[in-house]
């Protein structure tokens, strides 16, 4: 027993000596993450949105006399951008939230509460927020209270966070690190800080990195998420039940649009640079052959052949001498086809979709417009089911706003957010059908299927108005309403005014 007593102690003591301290932890987790592929994806992600393409960093090579490839600077060197990334990813933010949510509830109360939340603004972040988390496979949303007291969310793009979560399916947080840059003066220089904030259950704690080592922000010190101050000064601090950070999804695997798409939207990139240069470079269409010379050894034969674009050939007999030319021609069309493959080949790996499609030549019917859609379509549900499930936990840092502040407690309230999908359609081919439902469906239904039509209430709202204008048209040139029955006692009048017979 003694023995068993002191191995277990010796093991303890053991585990004790080599674990690392919590802030040395994070100090190594940061250091690997900054290198990891995934952050280096997400930070690829923004960097082909915004139109910093590899391709910008391309350098012109040739073979050298020694056969190997070297750069040469005597040659053109296009480095064309065709940024087909962005289109799709701005294709789908606009798609699935190019309009304003559509917010239903029951309570009244609950619903202009919300409505004041997700207002234009709101839904201008959203946008913001769905770019990156598109570009980085997830983005988050930071709810906060603004200077004047008002409840403010600020986006973080996926590369700024590093999250530890509590559960596989990465559903639970159980804190996060965000890592960002700023910039300050150092006397008359200017040098880039990095920070780090740590975002726990018990608040926020404050630090910079440095050498790769955490020290605390004096300027900046850890605090709770909310600071209150009353009116006789004195200072509080309040924390959320939960950590503030939510989580937005591109998809479950947290996967970025670009790893789909990088080899294809470099590939047009390569293309049309390579086609410009065979286009600028006049002096190499012609290889000149110049007979009667002293051969070269295959290096430098390809090195002139390159740089030069001209060779040395030796005849027999030396006999022949001269200057002839091998015209080397540029197939544009060759060009054209291999572009088009690749972008084709970007828009179906996107999922989506083409707005010059063959489909949409003359008058399309609504089934080629939705099979253009297809592929969007199904991308766009995915993203909705992880942004209906990121709502949720939303509404509770929401729910708890509104009860502190006193508006009402709305927890166990049902809402329903609808995402308006952005769609074309053949408006005479709606507006058809919605004439042959008059008489089968209600006309809240047709109203609402109907093209022109963005409020369904106001547009009822205003057919009713119509309709009583209409009436009081009637009732004022006919001296009666349209309902009145000619024997209930009243005048029948004809419309010249004369007794009717």
């Amino acid at each position: 027993m003694i023995y068993q007593t002191d191995v277990a102690k010796a093991i303890i003591e053991a585990g004790a000596n080599t674990a690392v301290s919590e802030r040395r932890f994070l100090e190594l987790e940061i250091a690997r993450w900054k290198k990891s592929p995934v952050r280096k994806t997400m930070l690829d992600g923004e960097r082909y949105h915004n139109g910093d393409h590899d391709i910008l960093q391309r350098k012109r090579k040739a073979i050298g006399r020694d056969g190997k490839l070297q750069e040469v600077d005597n040659l053109p060197n296009n480095r064309i951008v065709d940024n087909q990334y962005a289109k799709m990813v701005e294709q789908k933010v606009n798609y699935i939230l190019g309009k304003p949510l559509t917010i239903e509830t029951k309570n009244k109360t609950y619903l202009e509460a919300l409505k004041k939340i997700f207002n234009k603004k709101m839904h201008r972040k959203l946008k913001r927020l769905a770019e990156n988390c598109i570009d980085g496979g997830i983005a988050w949303l930071y709810p906060y209270y603004a200077a004047d007291g008002t409840l403010a969310f600020r986006v973080f793009p996926g590369y700024e966070i590093l999250p530890f979560w509590k559960d596989a399916e990465h559903t639970e947080l159980d804190y996060a690190v965000r890592l960002y840059e700023v910039e300050a003066y150092e006397g008359e220089t200017l040098k880039i800080i990095e920070k780090v904030e740590v975002y726990k259950p018990t608040g926020i704690e404050r630090y910079i990195l440095q050498n790769g080592s955490l020290i605390d922000d004096v300027e900046n010190p850890s605090s709770a998420y909310l600071i209150i101050e009353d009116e006789e000064g004195n200072v509080s601090g309040l924390n959320w039940e939960r950590i503030p950070l939510i989580p937005f999804k591109y998809n479950n695997k947290e996967q970025p649009l670009l790893k789909r798409v990088k080899t294809l939207q470099d590939g047009i990139n390569t293309m049309l640079s390579d086609f410009e240069n065979n286009m600028q470079e006049d002096s190499r269409n012609t290889i000149l052959v110049i007979k009667n010379y002293d051969g070269t050894n295959l290096g430098e034969f390809r090195h002139n052949l390159a740089t030069y674009g001209a060779v040395k050939v030796k005849t027999v007999d030396g006999a022949d001498g001269g200057v002839d030319t091998l015209e080397v021609k540029v197939n544009a069309d060759n060009y054209k086809a291999i572009v088009e493959i690749f972008k084709k080949a970007l828009i179906e790996n996107a999922m989506g979709y083409d707005a010059k499609d063959d489909k949409l030549s003359g008058n399309p019917n609504q089934m080629n417009i939705l099979s253009m859609y297809s592929d969007i379509e199904l991308d766009a549900n995915g993203i909705e089911t992880e942004f209906q499930a990121s709502f949720e936990e939303l509404l509770w840092f929401i729910n708890t706003h509104l009860a502190n502040t006193g508006v009402g407690d709305f927890f166990d309230e049902e809402v329903t957010f609808t995402f308006d999908r952005t769609i074309l359609m053949n408006e005479s081919e709606a507006i058809m059908n919605c004439k042959n439902s008059v008489g089968i469906l209600s006309d809240e239904t047709i109203i609402g299927e109907h093209p022109w039509v963005t409020d369904v209430a106001q547009e009822l709202e205003r057919i009713r108005k119509q309709r009583e204008s209409e009436m009081d048209e009637y009732q004022n040139l006919f001296g009666k309403k349209p309902n009145d029955d000619p024997d209930d006692g009243g005048d029948d009048q004809s419309p010249g005014g004369d007794q009717a017979e």
